[in-house]
Formats: structure tokens, sequence, C-alpha cells
């Protein structure tokens, strides 16, 4: 006999009941999906986002902070390089090229960032800068991402900007304003924290701050004998990989370190992993008493439609049929549970990496993966072998038992 019609039934007659059965699956299912997709999605955005950084040499301090302050443009206070340290690592012939990084201004609440022509150009790649390389200290190039036009000329201001809230940069009575930057490029789309940021010659921020003795040469281009600042941060280009060990192990000294953006990352990656791992088994206890509960409801539930069960059994239904009806009618709401949970998810996730992405400037991708799959498959699994209890419990007892 075929049990679906009398699920089918028993779906309309509890239906409320059978909404919010399924709609706890679902919240518990969509929360792992989303922790787990968005972590893979953020773990990648952020690799991709270092790759054009080879390797980087900074004064000694916290690798994981540099990061933060060179690749992902989020200031902090480090200790600079000395102006004679950075020419000794200019004068340096192994890399394809050295680029100090100033930061710490922001313009119109966007983050300021001092470089050279070769940093910008290799930022780009294959895509072409939009307009002109600067000719003067008060221009500058804008990343894809921010809201200005060629030819603008933008409020500059001492301390760090805030891409979430440029709106309120003008209302900032401790910011220090010195100047404006006349827009003459914006950069192709790099899908890193570059993107939203304001790249202007590095000439500008050591003159800004006071920090440059001497005349500087052609903004952006730094020759032999031009005049030099200090800087938190110096980044060099490779063509080799063995070329980059070797300026690792020639730069790590007791008054610079270098190390590869990966090494950093690897230590972030491992917390993440940490809380990822803490955060799925606290889901996958969640998903496993959401689908205890159910069944535990599942069973007063059918105590009361017991009598119309055993009414079957009298009409000459077997006890296979019944135990049937009862397992298709917790899967179904399992199964479906669980398909709108990874649905849920997806979008859970979509979302928070939009938001974030906004936030950061990182272009981040979700997508589905192995690990969300199954962890809906073990859900599914579980729930089967689960269902069979309610199942049973109207299997095992005499239909008499529940017509008298």
């Amino acid at each position: 006999m075929n049990p679906f019609p009398i699920v089918l039934a028993l779906w309309r007659r509890t239906r409320v009941t059978s909404a919010l059965f399924l709609l706890l699956i679902a919240i518990s299912i969509a929360l792992g999906v989303a922790i787990i997709a968005q972590e893979r999605g953020l773990r990648t955005g952020s690799a991709r986002a270092s790759d054009p950084f080879d390797l980087i040499v900074a004064a000694p301090g916290s690798r994981t902070e540099i990061l933060f302050n060179v690749v992902y443009l989020r200031p902090s206070a480090v200790e600079l390089i000395p102006a004679e340290t950075l020419a000794d690592i200019l004068a340096d012939p192994v890399p394809a090229f050295a680029a100090p990084i100033a930061f710490g201004d922001n313009a119109e609440g966007f983050p300021i960032v001092g470089t050279t022509t070769n940093m910008l150009r290799h930022l780009a790649g294959d895509g072409v800068i939009d307009g002109a390389m600067w000719a003067r200290e008060e221009e500058a190039i804008i990343g894809a991402s921010l809201p200005f036009e060629i030819g603008q000329t933008i409020h500059s201001a001492h301390g760090d900007g805030d891409i979430a809230g440029h709106e309120d940069a003008h209302d900032d009575d401790d910011a220090d304003s010195h100047g404006g930057l006349r827009v003459v490029g914006r950069m192709p789309k790099t899908g890193t924290a570059w993107d939203s940021a304001v790249l202007v010659p590095i000439e500008y921020s050591w003159s800004t701050h006071a920090l440059l003795a001497g005349d500087p040469g052609v903004p952006g281009v730094l020759e032999p004998g031009d005049a030099l600042g200090p800087v938190p941060a110096v980044v060099l280009d490779t063509e080799k990989l063995v070329d980059a060990y070797g300026l690792r192990t020639r730069w790590q000294t007791d008054a610079t370190t270098a190390f590869f953006p990966a090494e950093a990352l690897s230590e972030i990656y491992a917390y993440m992993g940490d809380v990822r791992r803490i955060m799925s088994a606290l889901t996958t206890a969640t998903q496993a008493l959401v689908i205890a509960a159910i069944l535990s409801g599942v069973v007063a539930l059918m105590q009361l439609y017991s009598a119309r069960l055993a009414l079957l059994r009298a009409l000459g239904a077997t006890r296979g049929y019944v135990f049937a009806v009862m397992w298709v009618y917790v899967m179904g709401l399992i199964a479906g549970g669980a398909a709108l949970g990874l649905a849920g998810g997806t979008l859970t996730a979509r979302a928070i990496t939009a938001l974030f992405a906004s936030e950061t400037g990182l272009t981040l991708t979700t997508q589905l993966g192995w690990e969300e799959l199954r962890l809906v498959a073990l859900v599914v699994v579980l729930g089967a072998v689960l269902a069979v209890l309610p199942a049973l419990l109207l299997f095992r007892k005499p239909a008499v038992h529940y017509l008298r």
C-alpha cells in the first residue's frame, strides 16, 4: 500500500505544527552551512588579496599586525623603518622592485596610502590605470571602488579613515587637515582592500608629516640619491621564488623583519580553524538536539492521532504500513527542513559576504562545497535513524490498545 496519501493527510491536519518543526530544522542547518561557507570564502578571499605582496619588510613587530596594515589597510601604530635602512633595501639589486608603503591619513574618510608607481602598475596587473600617473605630490590615483571622479579635488587629513563611515569624515574634530588632493587617475579592479584606498606618491606622505630631509625627485619614482624618509613597511617583488627566500633571510635582522604574507595568514587561519571547529561542533549538537526535540514532539503528536492510525490497522493495514507512514512523515519534515536550511544558509553566507566585502574592500565569493553537503547529509542520515523511534512505538503496540 502507498503510505503517501496518509502522510499528506497528516501534514494537512498538522500543518502549523509541521511548519514549526520544518522551520526549526531549517534554522539549525542554515546556521551550520553559513558558518562553514563564510569561513571558506573569507579564507580564499584573504589569501587572494595577499597574492600581489610577495615579501613584506618592516620594523620588528607582530607579523599579523603588519599584514593587516599593508595588505588589508587596517592601520595601527607600528615602528618605522629608518631612512638609512630604506636606502639599503632600495639599493638591493635582487628584487624586481622595492615599494615603500606609508599609511595613517585619510581622504574623505578613505585611507591614504603612499607608495610608488611600480607598486601601482604591479597591482594593476593586466588592467589599465584610467587617467594619468602622478606628476605632482598633491595628486592621487583612486581605487576602483571609490566614488570620486578624475579631476575632482578631495579633502585629506591626518588620522585613519573609516571606510564604512566616510560620510562623517568632515565632522571629525580630531582630524588634522593638511590640504587637498587632485584625482588624476583610477586603478582597475584588483579585488584587494586597495580598491577602497586613495593612492598618493610616497613623497606626499613624507612631506605632510615633515619626514623628508631634502628635495624629492619625481613623485612616486625613487632613484639612488633621492631624499628618503622612514616608512612602516616595504613590499619586495621577485621574479623567482628562490630570490624571495634569499631576501627573506637577508632582511631578517635586528633592525627589520621580513616575511611572506602566507606566514601571517597561516597563523590567522589556525585561529579561524579552531573557532570554526568549535562552532561546527556546537551547530551539530544543536541540530541533534533540535531533531530530538522534534521527534519528541512528533511522538506526542502521534499519541493524539494514534486512534486514527489504529483504525487503519483495524481496517487491514499491516504494522509495516503504519511504520512506513510514521517514518515517511518524520523524514519528510527532516528532509524538507534540510533543503530549506541549505538554501537559507547559502543566502545568509552570501549576505554576510557582501557586507564583509563592503567593509573591507576585499572581493569575496561564497559557493557551496563538500563540507556543507556533508553536514546536511549527516543530519538527514541521523534523522532517518532517529525517525525509526516514533514509528516503532506505534509499530509494536497492538491496534486494540489505541482503540479502547
